[in-house]
């Protein structure tokens, strides 16, 4: 079954300088009926304008990544971390026992487009921890292993039974993905219309598959893709 979640019927809060779309309540957004997926608790995409951003605050017990498809972030946190994350790049804080950081768009001109998700960890009181990596670079039809449980293929790791991939399927280009016993996906659509199994899907769209064993996406996208228990 594939349930799909329009990108109109997202929370919204938009606040000038941040317009952010929540796909799970998130904030004052609150609908008991998307609380999350399995453990992925929270995508939010965020429009943050030239020369703002989310000042110093704290996190616990989240495993938080941080994907980029416009513009630069100037990132800094408690555990000594100073860097920028760019498009192509994927980054990955183990909040853990706690951590706190700021995310500011240092650009006097360029906004901002993100999306930042939260994945409940396998346990609590983890050691803080911070990841960066640069992807390889998209192709039609390519699918692309952003962060996974265990180290491999240059992806961030997450401390959870859940992998995250970046679909890119192209007009003649399909992809076709293999679901194991038991695993659910979760789908969200950065760009592009795609067809996921038979269910069309756009921008801004996410999509739920449960008891499916293979899916395939055909269309010019790119989507995040999670592999979820």
């Amino acid at each position: 079954m594939i349930t799909r979640r329009p990108s109109a019927e997202r929370g919204r809060m938009n606040i000038g300088w941040l317009d952010a779309r929540f796909s799970f309540s998130f904030a004052d957004y609150h609908d008991p009926a998307h609380m999350g997926f399995g453990p992925l608790r929270v995508i939010n995409e965020d429009d943050i304008a030239a020369g703002a951003g989310f000042g110093e605050h704290g996190h616990a017990d989240m495993e938080i990544v941080s994907y980029i498809t416009r513009g630069a972030m100037a990132h800094r946190d408690s555990m000594g971390n100073a860097t920028v994350i760019r498009p192509g790049e994927i980054q990955r804080m183990t909040a853990g026992t706690g951590i706190v950081h700021a995310e500011m768009n240092p650009s006097p001109t360029e906004p901002i487009h993100s999306f930042q998700i939260w994945i409940v960890p396998e346990r609590r009181g983890l050691t803080p921890g911070y990841e960066q990596v640069t992807l390889a670079t998209a192709v039609p039809g390519g699918l692309t292993l952003l962060a996974a449980r265990e180290r491999h293929d240059g992806a961030v790791v997450i401390h959870q039974d859940a992998t995250l991939y970046r679909a890119t399927p192209g007009a003649d280009a399909p992809i076709d993905l293999t679901i194991a016993p038991g695993r659910r996906v979760w789908l969200q659509v950065v760009r592009g219309d795609v067809s996921a199994n038979g269910i069309a899907l756009a921008a801004g769209d996410g999509a739920g598959v449960t008891g499916e064993t293979a899916l395939r996406l055909d269309g010019d996208a790119e989507l995040l893709v999670f592999d979820l228990p």
